[in-house]
């Protein structure tokens, strides 16, 4: 009988099981738990979705808005993804979900089932009797990939959903009523607020065919979803009713009443009803198909993905979808915890980003044309500030074709931007400009020297240079001409001057690789510019101004308003991962580095000093390492350049156990679409990409007994951890096909190569 690892605290740990593994006695996506992360900072979604798929379909919990009275309310931050486990009561199902985002947009076509009166209000938590909401229980909830079921309590109504790519799949068992009900709300999304609402469009073709289109004006400035619904069985009334403010100009449209069964539908905000007579314990099945680009496209979509009723189908060409990407890494684990963790992590890493374009290859651009791919499938909502440190060549390890593609998207991009800039977060044919750096360079440019990206590499690099010479872009201009970013021209000075240095460095690799020597010494010397706000007297980055004075009152641990995005300097003084001898000679050498790392770990970050950065919780910090947020991902690794890199060993061991758990709060921080979960596994299997754009990661401590990665060339690449146990965190040799690595290195080539990266394990630390 398979357990279900979906409900929360359920979780029983099995006795390890023989030589074969835990991870071959049964299906990989049985060891998935799609609740892990989706509690506090509402970090992941757990609905159903296939692999990067374009519906990500999934239960929002409550109707928080963005603002109220003009002010941002705070607890909307909760809802980035749209679900909180600790809620009880359920709005609705939505299409469109980001997975663990420190931001929001989309939530969009929500879906409730009713019976009864009809209500288009979704009443609140405290009293859903006044709405569709509904109460549920999460004993009555199951989430597996590609599959959730839920019971609304409310009306007593089974609900089940499942995903294609394109296309969303809903199965409702009502009660016997005649007046049983589909809600649809079009104003509903997620990070919601007055007049985010552009256009709404609706049409209802015939009695269980419609289709439309919603623009809104959020994240995404101009972001517009068309969308194609069918419904299994044909509905006897349908409804509307508008929500718009009175305008001086009402047209002539009140001629009809768009109340009742009126097909030709339009406003700023519109809500829908679709009523049936339903027998008891009968099924009512809707499709609903999206697309970029048109209506047409949408029931393209559907035709093409799902042109049948066949729910059990749709639900295994997923799972077959999910046992695909998670068989290409078979690991035998501690326990069964850790392999649900495992396997939860790689889930994590293929929901983004997410595929944007129909089955026909077209998509809209950033130019708001219609495009169509050709020779790549186009991605949207790259959350690259997050995704370049791990996430990325993650897949450029596991999965490079599909990252191919993602780069191909990001040039696609920059073709068609008026700033001729990559992406810094692309987002639904727009960029949303969210974060620091121009990280989209590290992306383009580890593919690159990777051999990842097949396509034209000249062409990238004038690509990746024009990104970095933006002038107008957040500093960029001052950052050129005086080697730094200042502190009156962003309230990021700090953390924007880091991160264009280490992508003006990855931009010189690519350079040198392909023999443009003046370009390479260009981009190295601007690489070095983390040095101009190395402050020797207190051994810290801080912020200066045009004048060149450092800032006076400057506080070390705060992480609010010091010049940093997300962190305080204690962590973000170490963010110079193109150049960690430097930095280690800067801050005093191998002893006094060692010392500032011990400290980071060990030292106490009292809570004032991050409350007012949302993004920082304490479940997310160790000492004051914080790694629920990015910039600190590398920094274990550092140890490897001391004396003692036995405690890089120690300290990945102790922050794997400290922040991914099983369970609704399973992980310290936003997923951050899938950057988390990609440390996870790259720590995991014990080696981890320090600097991408650098072909070499940093050996670790793994966390696998043992691991058979299938490469995407043919080739397996194996990693064997003997005598492996929860107290043998050490490493006391480790090779590479019989070879000793002594360098705490191994080459990209190397594992592309296959071979065996054997680890021998030990409970005392090799301090030679």
């Amino acid at each position: 009988m398979k357990k279900n690892y979906a409900r929360f605290g359920k979780l029983m740990l099995l006795a390890i099981l023989p030589s074969l593994g835990l991870a071959q006695q049964k299906k990989l996506t049985d060891y998935v738990n799609p609740l892990i992360g989706t509690a506090k900072m509402g970090h992941t979604f757990p609905g159903a979705t296939v692999p990067f798929g374009s519906v990500q379909l999934s239960p929002d919990t409550d109707t928080i808005p963005y603002a109220f009275n003009g002010k941002y309310t705070g607890t909307v931050y909760e809802y980035c993804a749209g679900y909180q486990y600790k809620d009880k009561t359920i709005v609705g199902f939505s299409h469109t979900h980001f997975s663990g985002t420190g931001h929001s947009d989309l939530g969009d076509i929500l879906v409730m089932p009713t019976q009864g009166k009809v209500q288009l209000n979704p009443g609140t938590a405290d009293r859903p009797q006044d709405g569709y909401r509904s109460p549920f229980s999460h004993d009555n909830e199951v989430a597996e990939p590609n599959y959730y079921k839920v019971k609304l309590d409310k009306h007593n109504i089974l609900a089940e959903l499942t995903t294609s790519t394109r296309v969303g799949m809903h199965r409702y068992t009502f009660p016997k009523s005649d007046a049983s009900h589909l809600i649809f709300d079009l104003t509903a999304g997620i990070y919601n607020y007055d007049e985010k609402n552009v256009w709404t469009v609706v049409r209802v073709l015939n009695d269980s065919t419609i289709t439309g289109y919603r623009q809104t004006n959020g994240w995404a400035r101009t972001r517009t979803v068309y969308f194609a619904i069918k419904t299994s069985k044909p509905f006897k009334n349908y409804g509307a009713r508008y929500y718009d403010k009175e305008t001086p100009y009402k047209g002539f449209w009140r001629k009809f009443d768009q109340k009742n069964n009126f097909p030709d539908l339009a406003a700023h905000n519109m809500k829908l009803h679709l009523d049936f007579d339903t027998e008891d314990s009968e099924q009512v099945m809707m499709k609903v198909a999206l697309s970029p680009v048109s209506m047409r496209n949408a029931l393209a979509n559907m035709e093409e993905e799902v042109p049948h009723w066949d729910f059990e189908q749709v639900v295994s060409k997923g799972k077959d979808a999910w046992e695909k990407e998670l068989g290409k890494i078979k690991v035998d684990m501690l326990n069964e915890a850790d392999l649900v963790n495992f396997y939860t992590s790689v889930y994590h890493a293929n929901l983004m980003p997410t595929i944007y374009m129909d089955v026909n290859g077209e998509y809209k651009g950033l130019d708001q044309e219609v495009h169509r791919a050709e020779g790549f499938v186009n991605y949207t909502s790259f959350s690259l500030w997050d995704t370049f440190r791990a996430f990325h060549p993650w897949l450029n390890l596991i999965n490079p074709s599909r990252n191919a593609d993602m780069v191909s998207s990001m040039m696609a991009h920059y073709d068609q931007s008026l700033l001729g800039m990559l992406p810094i977060w692309s987002h639904y044919a727009n960029d949303n400009w969210c974060m620091s750096g121009y990280h989209s360079v590290s992306v383009v440019s580890d593919a690159i020297l990777k051999g990842v990206y097949k396509g034209d590499a000249e062409a990238a690099l004038l690509a990746c240079i024009s990104t970095a010479n933006a002038r107008p872009y957040e500093g960029i201009g001052d950052y050129i001409d005086l080697g730094y970013v200042p502190d009156e021209v962003s309230t990021s000075s700090v953390s924007n001057t880091l991160e264009y240095a280490y992508d003006d460095w990855c931009i010189a690799q690519v350079a040198k690789k392909l023999g443009h020597t003046d370009i390479a010494e260009e981009f190295t010397k601007r690489s070095n510019n983390w040095r101009n706000l190395f402050d020797k007297s207190i051994g810290f980055m801080r912020p200066k101004d045009k004048s060149g004075k450092f800032r006076a009152g400057f506080d070390v641990l705060d992480t609010h308003g010091q010049g940093f995005i997300e962190g305080n300097t204690w962590n973000y003084s170490l963010y110079v991962p193109h150049d960690p001898i430097g930095l280690r000679e800067a801050i005093g050498g191998e002893k006094r580095f060692e010392t500032y790392l011990d400290s980071l770990f060990t030292m106490e970050l009292p809570d004032k000093y991050f409350e007012k950065t949302e993004d920082i919780t304490r479940e997310g910090i160790i000492g004051n390492y914080v790694h629920g947020n990015e910039p600190s991902h590398h920094v274990a690794y550092l140890y490897n350049i001391t004396m003692s890199p036995w405690k890089t060993q120690k300290r990945v061991r102790e922050i794997i156990r400290h922040q991914y758990n099983n369970g609704a709060d399973g992980l310290g921080g936003n997923d951050d679409c899938g950057q988390m979960s990609a440390w996870y596994l790259f720590t995991s299997l014990g080696f981890y990409p320090v600097a991408p754009g650098d072909a070499h990661y940093w050996i670790g401590s793994p966390l696998v007994k043992s691991a058979n990665v299938e490469l995407e060339n043919g080739k397996t690449l194996k990693v064997v951890a003997k005598n492996q146990g929860e107290k043998n965190v050490y490493v006391s040799k480790v090779s590479w096909n019989g070879r000793e690595i002594k360098d705490f290195k191994i080459s990209h080539d190397d594992l592309m190569s296959g071979g065996t990266l054997e680890f021998v394990m030990s409970n005392k630390p090799k301090k030679k």
